[in-house]
């Protein structure tokens, strides 16, 4: 008799934006998107551990507690507002209305951060891709497993950025940032990535980039991707330093006037290109090499007043690893 895992943990990996153009504001509160996404090797770990067998709930929230450790630990939410556990128990409804599921063991949740909150590389969409990784391992053993198509579809309800986290690689994301189209990429790209004690809140950035536009201090949106396309073909960081932009870094460089002056810094310290990595505040540094990119982060982090880290990617998408 094959024994039932009682813990499971899933890696969920960051992410950079290559390109990022915004459109108008849509109905349903978001913009349009145009975005090319590249996953990274850095990453954060979500644990599953199961509850006695005893400790079962037949409705409501599967989930009885959450940690949290690691980089950021104190600014992550422990409760149901956390994205993975809200990805556990979408998961957990599903199976409930589609495979007669009557009873699930509790389970508590534990985060690794690995990723900067609130610093536009998309840490709390990698926990709940890994969240609904480790799950549906989890459930998946007594219950049918659910479809590649199934599992996207939650990820899309529980965020944008969620669906690219949960397959990772290099993609162009529409829409919301949700519809995923594979990009050919070849090479790969090493980064210094700089990151700031305090966050910078996304709905912040999005509406200060509508009313910089209504002003006319920000440029109309730039959804045009062909030129990085090319670039990512080539194999060549130069060419796709070249490429590289995000419609988000003007709000986000006037919101924080220090976001501004690490970009210059980088640049002066030799990175190809600097920018802001999503809605910010990290700054991402795109250099030749792994070691090209740890001397421009030396430079950058010698006073001690920022952290930060190097990283590459193409990574893979959130994935078991115990």
């Amino acid at each position: 008799m094959t024994r039932r895992m009682r813990t499971v943990t899933a890696r969920g990996h960051a992410k950079v934006n290559l390109h990022l153009g915004v459109g108008a504001l849509r109905p349903d509160g978001y913009h349009d998107l145009v975005s090319v996404f590249q996953s990274l090797n850095l990453s954060d770990t979500v644990t599953l551990e199961l509850a006695p067998d005893t400790d079962r709930v037949s409705e409501g929230t599967i989930v009885s507690g959450l940690s949290v450790t690691g980089m950021d630990a104190a600014s992550v939410p422990t409760d149901d507002t956390n994205l993975a556990w809200r990805a556990v128990d979408k998961l957990v409804d599903h199976y409930r209305g589609h495979h007669d599921l009557e009873e699930a063991q509790r389970v508590h949740i534990s985060i690794h951060k690995g990723i900067p909150t609130a610093g536009g590389m998309a840490g709390g969409s990698a926990d709940a891709a890994a969240a609904l990784v480790a799950a549906h391992a989890l459930l998946s053993e007594r219950l049918p497993a659910l479809t590649s198509a199934t599992l996207l579809e939650m990820a899309a309800d529980l965020g944008s950025d969620v669906p690219f986290t949960l397959q990772g690689g290099t993609m162009l994301g529409t829409g919301r940032g949700e519809q995923l189209t594979p990009m050919l990429s070849r090479g790969t790209y090493h980064w210094a990535l700089v990151f700031f004690k305090e966050g910078l809140s996304t709905p912040v950035v999005f509406r200060e980039l509508d009313d910089m536009r209504e002003q006319g201090t920000a440029p109309g949106p730039r959804m045009e991707t062909e030129v990085l396309s090319k670039a990512l073909l080539s194999g060549n960081p130069r060419e796709v330093a070249g490429a590289l932009h995000n419609d988000l870094e003007v709000p986000a460089r006037h919101l924080r006037p220090d976001v501004e002056a690490m970009r210059r810094a980088g640049l002066d310290a030799g990175a190809l290109m600097g920018m802001v990595s999503g809605s910010g505040p990290t700054v991402a540094f795109l250099c030749e090499s792994e070691l090209h990119a740890r001397d421009v982060l030396d430079d950058l982090l010698a006073d001690g007043a920022y952290s930060g880290t190097v990283a590459h990617g193409p990574a893979k998408g959130a994935h078991l690893i115990s």
